[in-house]
């Protein structure tokens, strides 16, 4: 059902390409006259239509109308994923990184327009490949109260959220509390995998869930002050989030008849400060700073029965400081901005148990950039420079890195509507924290993980060329991707005793890709029926030591929209992400929804979200693992997210709103805590 409704999407999208007449659109200081979509050096802006603002709850219900090219937004879920692996998905709201509370809080009236950055700039750091801005101006007097409350009719599953803002003279004050819950039942885990002996015996194991379940219930709360006046921003936020019971996950296995119990259970609390300052000086200047203050506390507890028992504590505390400062000089055609960041953390893990291990890690990174961004006549640029420096130690490991990230872009219009683009960038990648620590963790009776703290940072160099071609009504643009990541860090099996142990080195590997896809949306009615479909063929190269792994994969999606009257209908379907990485060939689960919201009241509104239609036990993963010693085939089904269905009430009052400036909200959050588990 799911590649036939995928398939009709498709066709309704392709059937027709009705235009508009020409209408001028003139990019300065952003003036825009009837176009919904304006190609920039960077990405895209988009000018969401007033049906679209209306018809939106909150921010992911705005963003997911949108149907942002590589993006998946599940509005029931509250959830934002990429469909690539290039790098994260970052939300910001005026610049600034969002939370999940700003944008269920989102002053949907106040929306200017969304910059959707698939191109990201040396300005926003590293591992970041798609970045949406929400423009929203600011409110200068009135107040706004409201919630969501959000529950699934077909399992246990939920968010209840409150929130509100009141803003008098020059200040603002905005609250918001979010509970969580879920438990999930009907997770089909079935894993066929074959091991070769050093003797040169197969050894085949069947491994597969009897019963298996989670569950979580936590609460989430964020106090904001802003004080503010036509040049300058302060802003102050407290937030944390706190697990009102352990998040758990039991099940029962069976490996070829024989069954075994699996459970693993975590609680943790994170509080964080975030102080935001913005000035603007004469002659175009501004100064931009902020400073964040985290604490993670975890614990937990891990138990795997498989051959035999296996159990292990974690007590772990992370505690971490980010802090970034910005000068910006805007120019009559180009806009000149450098700036640092510096972050500092400390993990202190301790594994009790079978995993006897206690784990230190300081590390600290600065980093440096300019960037000049601009144009020369039709000929738009952007070009900038980054460089870090990064300390980390733990127990007798030691390293210091110097990184240099050059990037260029150029875009130029080749006719009316048509524009090219090419972009240049080397960056470094760095593994996450848990990967470099030096603990093991036993996976099953077989296999066990080791961390490696002697991974150096890889070399990441990226060509992109993309041609797109944009009329008020219809938006269609063609890319070429290709990335070459030398020195990389890859998997490696190493088998010993009778045991096989995954772990990651650098070595000569070489994990290359390169794809060609095309993104195209229009009107095919005017402020009622907008259609969406993208998607593309991607080609991966894995050289690692010992091994040579290729894949081609098809990766796409596409939506409907209609606009009728108080009544919203949508549908959207895409197929995941397949790739390969290393040893493993990877299938993120595909995902098809059908949504509908009726709109009683300017303040309320009913929606009603169906995922995964027609399918009782859909797919959430399927994993490959393809090396020398290990052959895995991995497919997990889950029932309670076949035909589920959600409904969301939305109701939101506000009086005495009006606005003047642009809004800026913060919110830069760490969530390495360095722990290495199952």
């Amino acid at each position: 059902m799911k590649r036939l409704l995928f398939s009709l999407l498709a066709v309704c999208t392709l059937s027709a390409a009705a235009q508009d007449p020409e209408q001028n659109v003139t990019l300065g200081e952003v003036t825009v006259e009837g176009a919904r979509t304006v190609k920039t050096v960077e990405g895209m802006w988009l000018y969401p239509t007033q049906q679209q603002i209306e018809h939106s709850a909150n921010g992911y219900s705005l963003l997911a109308k949108l149907t942002l090219p590589h993006i998946r937004v599940d509005e029931a879920m509250n959830s934002i994923t990429p469909l690539t692996h290039l790098g994260a998905v970052q939300v910001r709201i005026n610049d600034i990184i969002a939370s999940r509370e700003d944008l269920l809080a989102l002053d949907m009236q106040g929306i200017h327009h969304i910059e959707f950055i698939d191109n990201p700039g040396v300005r926003y750091g590293e591992g970041i490949a798609y970045m949406i801005n929400i423009i929203v101006k600011k409110p200068k007097s009135g107040y706004v109260v409201g919630t969501q409350l959000t529950n699934t009719l077909t399992t246990v599953n939920g968010q209840e959220s409150v929130y509100g803002k009141v803003n008098h003279g020059h200040s603002e004050l905005a609250l918001s509390y979010a509970l969580d819950y879920h438990r999930f039942k009907g997770l089909a885990y079935d894993e066929h995998a074959a091991y070769e002996l050093e003797s040169g015996d197969i050894l085949s194991l069947h491994r597969k869930s009897l019963s298996q379940q989670s569950k979580d219930l936590s609460h989430n709360a964020q106090l904001t002050y802003s004080l503010s006046d036509s040049n300058y921003v302060f802003q102050a936020k407290l937030s944390g989030s706190q697990g009102i019971h352990p998040q758990r996950s039991d099940a029962v296995m069976a490996i070829n008849g024989l069954t075994y119990d699996e459970h693993s259970s975590s609680r943790s609390s994170s509080p964080s400060l975030d102080l935001y300052y913005h000035q603007d000086f004469g002659h175009h200047q501004s100064l931009t700073a902020n400073v964040v203050g985290m604490y993670i506390k975890t614990d937990g507890e891990t138990e795997n029965n498989e051959g035999s028992a296996y159990h292990y504590d974690i007590d772990g505390h992370t505690y971490s400081l980010w802090s970034e400062a910005i000068y910006t000089l805007r120019l009559p055609s180009s806009t000149l901005s450098f700036g640092s960041q510096y972050s500092q953390r400390y993990n202190h893990n301790v594994y009790q148990g079978d995993a006897n291990a206690i784990n230190d890690m300081h590390s600290t990174d600065i980093y440096l950039f300019s960037q000049l961004k601009g144009h020369l006549g039709k000929l738009s640029y952007m070009g900038g420079l980054g460089g870090s420096s990064r300390h980390y130690r733990q127990g007798e490991a030691e390293h210091h890195f110097w990184l240099l990230r050059p990037k260029l872009t150029i875009g130029y219009p080749l006719a009316d509507h048509l524009k090219v683009n090419y972009d240049f960038e080397v960056s470094q990648h760095v593994s996450q924290i848990a990967l470099v620590s030096d603990v093991s963790i036993k996976q099953n009776a077989m296999e066990t993980i080791l961390g490696n703290p002697d991974i150096h940072p890889n070399r990441v160099t990226s060509h992109q060329l993309s041609i797109a071609y944009s009329t008020p009504r219809f938006t269609s643009e063609l890319q070429g991707y290709y990335r070459l990541n030398a020195h990389c860090n890859m998997e490696k099996y190493v088998r010993a005793g009778g045991h096989f142990f995954q772990t990651q080195t650098n070595a000569d590997n070489k994990c290359n890709f390169f794809y060609f896809d095309s993104y195209n949306q229009w009107d095919i009615i005017p402020q009622t029926l907008t259609a969406t479909v993208y998607g593309g063929i991607y080609r991966f190269f894995n050289y690692g030591e010992g091994y040579t792994h290729t894949y081609t994969s098809f990766n796409g999606g596409c939506s409907l929209q209609a606009y009728l009257g108080s009544w919203t209908l949508g549908a959207y379907a895409d197929n995941g992400w397949n790739f390969m990485e290393g040893e493993h060939r990877g299938h993120q689960a595909p995902a098809w929804y059908l949504t509908c919201q009726y709109r009683m009241s300017k303040a309320f509104s009913v929606s009603l979200y169906a995922q995964h239609p027609f399918s009782q036990h859909p797919l959430t993963r399927k994993t490959e693992v393809m090396s020398q010693y290990v052959n895995k085939h991995i497919t997990q089904h889950y029932r309670d997210y076949g035909n589920m269905l959600t409904l969301k009430l939305t109701y939101r009052l506000d009086h005495g709103r009006k606005y003047h400036d642009i809004q800026r909200t913060m919110n830069h959050s760490d969530s390495e805590t360095g722990i290495l588990s199952k």
